[in-house]
């Protein structure tokens, strides 16, 4: 009940318009009550956004299922880019919400992380079958990076200015040429 009212307090107003106090509100419930539950508010916020990132890992996968090579991961790139676009909200918290100094995100929290790179290294390796591993781990998260600047910068309206009309053609261009060039390379 709590993750939901966070989550739905973050997708209306962002990770800056959370606190305890309207997620206990939004529940009918006090403050306290919260902390029987997560240890703090970050506690909280890492629980939401694992929720969200298990959402995009779903997305992603439907959306994939079936299709590799240059088709599977232009796929992943497409579903990444709409989830963004639905999701606004929870997607920035994912990003935005930082740890506290020196604090480890938890094991399972990475897990869910590796497990989407997985996906996109599963279908580049098709595209580059020359690659090592340890390069495919690279150059996922190259492109992914590419493909996430774009997405952030799509979302922020900073295209507008230069005209941009469409994300997926950006998104398709970046995916293709990356590949092209990591074939070649």
């Amino acid at each position: 009940m709590a993750l939901q009212a966070a989550e739905a307090i973050v997708a209306a107003r962002g990770l800056a318009g959370l606190s305890a106090r309207k997620i206990a509100s939004g529940m009918g419930y006090t403050v306290g009550s919260l902390y029987l539950v997560f240890r703090n508010l970050d506690d909280l916020i890492l629980h939401m956004n694992g929720r969200t990132l298990d959402a995009l890992y779903q997305a992603l996968r439907q959306r994939a299922d079936g299709a590799q090579g240059e088709d599977g991961v232009l796929a992943l790139a497409h579903a990444y880019v709409d989830f963004a676009g639905r999701h606004q909200g929870l997607w920035d918290a994912v990003f935005q919400f930082r740890r506290p100094q020196g604090e480890a995100l938890p094991g399972g929290y990475q897990a869910k992380v590796r497990r989407m790179f997985a996906l996109v290294e599963e279908r580049l390796a098709p595209v580059v079958p020359d690659k090592s591993p340890t390069e495919l781990v690279v150059a996922a998260r190259a492109l992914w990076s590419g493909v996430h600047g774009v997405c952030t910068l799509s979302l922020t309206g900073s295209f507008s200015a230069a005209g941009v009309q469409s994300v997926r053609e950006l998104v398709d261009s970046l995916v293709r040429n990356y590949l092209r060039g990591l074939s070649t390379a």
